[in-house]
């Protein structure tokens, strides 16, 4: 599983409209100074967001950028199925699309589980829980594993 950069430039506008919830619309051009992302790649990652359903815009000179529901109510899974589909899969296809033969069958089993994996953690921390740097026991236990900050 690879997170491409318009997921992790998602997650990061979505968090930073999360933060500044309560203060009006947020207009992409602050939302790209303020997390390091190109203005122009935003836009297109905003519109993707706004399509799934994660984020409201307005127009006009008070227009910019808001979360279209709760951040508590937004997964990180939501936001990066937002921008770039399934969250896993396998030569573009998602598993449960997949078929073996032969000695290859247990690789069903194997990206399915994978599948489930990723989907338990990422579904399972919300923009509130980022918003708020409290993540959940089953993340920062896996997190503090050494063996999760090598690189075999």
């Amino acid at each position: 599983m690879r997170i491409s950069a318009r997921a992790d430039y998602a997650v990061r506008a979505v968090l930073e409209l999360a933060v500044r919830q309560g203060n009006g619309p947020v207009k992409a051009e602050e939302i790209a100074a303020a997390q390091g992302i190109p203005h122009k790649f935003l836009e297109g990652i905003l519109g993707d967001l706004r399509r799934a359903g994660i984020v409201d815009s307005r127009r006009g000179g008070g227009g910019g950028y808001r979360l279209a529901r709760e951040a508590p109510a937004i997964t990180v899974a939501d936001v990066i199925r937002g921008v770039d589909g399934p969250i896993v899969s396998v030569r573009g296809e998602r598993p449960t699309g997949l078929t073996y033969t032969g000695t290859a069958e247990p690789l069903l089993l194997l990206w399915i589980a994978l599948r489930a994996g990723v989907r338990r953690i990422l579904e399972g921390v919300t923009i509130g829980d980022l918003a708020s740097g409290t993540l959940p026991d089953p993340v920062r236990t896996l997190a503090a594993e050494p063996a999760a900050w090598e690189n075999p």
